[in-house]
């Protein structure tokens, strides 16, 4: 039995120590094998550092490396790649990435009505968070509020002669942009009843005519084409808002009248436009800025870029204002 034993033994020994050796030699082929998964995600998301590489490898008895999760590129962070909605500009953003709300108050030229009624409704859907607040009214008019203290955030003036005002007074942030031109036209009632055809027809006896004040920017044109016309006239009234000189002549308060081309295209038909070759002598330019105490600055200068911009030319073209 002693004999027979031994020989088992030794049997049993040799076979304990090849199961040992081919443990010990699996343990080392897995210890070798390149861990893919880490890899794959790292080619989608932030590669991982050296450091980290190299200490969170999971060995392949490590129950993790079974997660599907470790493995699976959607899991990673992919989803950091696709942008949030929070990122995108609200409507009520400027371009600058300020946020817009409040009032804008606009001083604007009484000829520039129609016009910014419509952009300021365009703007206000932009920036639903602002409210614009308009008063128009002649420029020689809004300048001297300006300058006694009024308070507004942005000066549209319908000539260069009441904008140097407010500059020279200091009113005025930066340089003015010219946004438009304006030439004038002889306002008649539908059917011209007094046949009026030139600057000459206004001075007929008989023909009622009304103008804007001299002070006033439609005023200072119709002076310079009257003088170019060599025509000495004697209106019925001076008015201090083109506006009113066209409701004078809608109404039949006045035969004729010297108003802007935008006003008669602006009327409904309620007046006929008579052109004449010395309104070329008389082209307005219009010049808006922001007020240098402009209690909305923010807004104030993304109105104007409003009206100097692509939509703002589109609709001042569209009522018969000339480019800048």
């Amino acid at each position: 039995m002693i004999r027979t034993t031994r020989p088992f033994l030794a049997v049993v020994a040799a076979a304990a120590l090849a199961v040992a050796g081919c443990a010990g030699s699996s343990g080392n082929a897995a210890s070798s094998t390149p861990v893919a998964t880490s890899a794959s995600v790292g080619s989608v998301g932030a590669a991982p550092s050296a450091e980290s590489s190299s200490s969170t490898a999971p060995s392949s008895s490590d129950p993790s490396s079974s997660d599907p999760s470790s493995s699976d590129p959607s899991s990673s962070d992919l989803s950091s790649s696709v942008p949030s909605s929070s990122s995108a500009p609200s409507s009520s953003t400027a371009s600058s990435g300020v946020e817009l709300n409040g009032t804008v108050t606009v001083f604007a030229a009484a000829s520039l009505q129609k016009t910014f009624d419509e952009l300021t409704a365009t703007f206000e859907k932009e920036h639903p968070g602002v409210d614009v607040q308009i008063s128009y009214d002649g420029s020689s008019t809004l300048v001297t509020q300006l300058a006694q203290g009024a308070e507004a955030d942005v000066f549209a003036s319908a000539d260069q002669k009441n904008m140097t005002k407010a500059t020279d007074a200091g009113l005025i942030d930066g340089t003015p942009t010219v946004f438009a031109t304006n030439t004038l036209q002889i306002a008649v009632k539908p059917g011209n009843p007094k046949g009026i055809t030139d600057l000459a027809g206004l001075a007929k006896s008989g023909v009622a005519t009304v103008v804007c004040a001299p002070e006033v920017p439609c005023g200072s044109a119709a002076r310079t084409a009257l003088k170019a016309a060599g025509v000495t006239l004697d209106p019925a009234s001076e008015e201090q808002k083109v506006t009113d000189v066209l409701t004078k002549v809608a109404e039949g308060d006045a035969d004729a009248g010297l108003v802007y081309k935008t006003d008669v295209a602006g009327s409904g038909g309620t007046v006929e436009g008579i052109d004449f070759k010395e309104s070329a002598e008389a082209v307005n330019s219009y010049p808006v800025g922001v007020l240098k105490d402009a209690p909305n600055p923010a807004a104030a200068a993304a109105f104007v870029d409003v009206v100097t911009g692509a939509e703002g030319q589109k609709t001042l073209a569209a009522a018969g204002f000339g480019a800048p």
